[in-house]
């Protein structure tokens, strides 16, 4: 784990470091168990801060306290949304740029803010946002460990290959944390003790995973993991079988036709994905367009359904490729 995320603290600095001063000053009198149940940070103009911790959410007064009464809290005012976009463009005009169009903007470290405001459409597309009204604060966080639980389901002792795996859950339900624990520890080999580990391809679109600056991981992705920072996923995983010769590929959020059928080719290669997506259970994706078929051609080895019922990463079900359960529990996935 890199030092940047050994504490909250200075897991938070790139967050602070975008602040206006007198909100800055707020985060930094918060202490640090409040801090390691910080999830979210939402800012809007007009409204009070906002924080959303593991089990509540609270806003922050005047003198720094939490409280449940709205009309106690701090308001964000127009200009300090203003200053906060000015200073993440500080970053990476391009970057930022680009990410907007897809109403949010990716933080070293891997944090993400969500951006709402009147959307600028060119050819229906969303192309810019303008008179942005409120921003979400995601913090990313670092969870070694996280996969422990299911690796044993991902890996097939006998023929000792990776098995290709599917994370379904709602949003915040430690989907991302937990693939990243997954490439971690395929990559370092803590699958058995004579195990040399695994070649890992990691197609990070949002720079979440890896949470890249510069195109160098700011998480601990083991010895012989390859990031591609960026890069759509579809095409990603492409290059990579082409070029990288990974054992396993490690996405997030497929849900597109491109991404489906990229599944597939990887799956017809050799390559065993493990990815992410929004769903709140699997019959509920396999009705978004395109995983169906996905499902049907058995692309996916495992699925593993999450939840935040006993805290991010509940495992509620390990499932095989055909949806019947291998497991069911409720246990934390850490």
């Amino acid at each position: 784990m890199s030092a940047a995320h050994s504490n909250p603290r200075s897991a938070l600095a790139q967050v602070i470091a975008v602040m206006p001063r007198d909100m800055a000053l707020l985060f930094q009198g918060l202490g640090n168990d409040l801090l390691h149940e910080l999830e979210e940070i939402r800012l809007r103009a007009g409204q009070p801060l906002e924080l959303c911790l593991r089990q509540r959410s609270a806003f922050v007064a005047e003198s720094g306290e939490l409280t449940s009464s709205p009309h106690r809290g701090v308001r964000v005012s127009a200009d300090e949304l203003a200053q906060v976009l000015q200073r993440l463009t500080q970053f990476s005009r391009y970057a930022v740029e680009e990410d907007a169009r897809h109403g949010y903007v990716t933080l070293p470290g891997g944090h993400r803010v969500g951006i709402a405001g009147r959307a600028v459409v060119e050819a229906g597309r969303v192309r810019a946002f303008r008179h942005v009204t409120s921003l979400n604060v995601r913090i990313s966080r670092d969870h070694p460990g996280a996969a422990s639980a299911i690796l044993p389901v991902l890996y097939d002792r006998v023929s000792r290959r990776p098995l290709s795996a599917l994370i379904v859950s709602p949003p915040q339900c430690g989907k991302t944390t937990l693939v990243r624990d997954v490439a971690r520890q395929f990559s370092y080999g803590d699958l058995a003790p004579d195990h040399p580990g695994l070649k890992v391809v990691v197609i990070d679109e949002r720079s979440e995973i890896a949470g890249s600056v510069d195109g160098i991981p700011q998480f601990d992705l083991g010895p012989r993991a390859d990031v591609l920072d960026g890069c759509p996923k579809a095409e990603g995983m492409m290059m990579a079988i082409r070029s990288l010769s990974p054992h396993v590929v490690v996405t997030d959020e497929i849900g597109r036709m491109e991404d489906a059928e990229a599944v597939l080719e990887a799956s017809l290669a050799g390559v065993a994905v493990v990815a992410t997506a929004h769903a709140a259970s699997i019959d509920a994706w396999r009705r978004r367009p395109w995983m169906e078929r996905l499902f049907a051609s058995r692309a996916f080895d495992r699925y593993v359904v999450l939840s935040r019922r006993r805290g991010p990463g509940t495992v509620e079900a390990v499932l095989d490729a055909e949806g019947r359960p291998l497991r069911r529990g409720g246990a934390e996935a850490r």
